[in-house]
């Protein structure tokens, strides 16, 4: 599971008031290498939130990834920048593409249900009495 994903994720467990972000709890993770897309990644990032990116980075032990605070717009997408190793560009993609949690769990804020996440795949899958 790419933090991608898990950056869309929310739980619908009955009683859950927004479900959101899910704490994640990673047992296992690697890193696959993926080709930027700058234009990709232009569209996709104001959709994301940011705070729950940061939080599943520090949960895997990454505190140095992404800074706390989005970096602007104009230094993310600045000429050059997907080439420069350590640049804003580069750190967001390595985080929202390349990273893949194995194994693991996620757990809902509201209610503590954990979701299993098995080779790679996360289980959000509810029980009869949890609809």
């Amino acid at each position: 599971m790419r933090l991608l994903t898990h950056n869309m994720l929310a739980s619908n467990v009955r009683g859950a008031t927004t479900g959101y972000p899910l704490k994640l709890e990673a047992a296992k993770w690697v890193t696959k290498e993926v080709e930027l897309n700058a234009d990709f990644l232009r569209g996709l990032l104001p959709k994301i939130d940011w705070r729950a990116l940061v939080a599943a980075t520090r949960a895997l032990g990454l505190p140095e990834l992404l800074p706390e605070e989005q970096p602007p717009e104009e230094e993310i997408f600045a000429e050059g920048a997907a080439n420069v190793e350590g640049s804003a560009i580069r750190r967001i993609h390595h985080a929202l593409l390349e990273i893949h949690v194995q194994e693991g769990s996620l757990v809902c804020p509201d209610t503590s249900r954990c979701f299993p996440i098995d080779k790679g795949i996360p289980n959000m899958m509810l029980h009869e009495d949890e609809v």
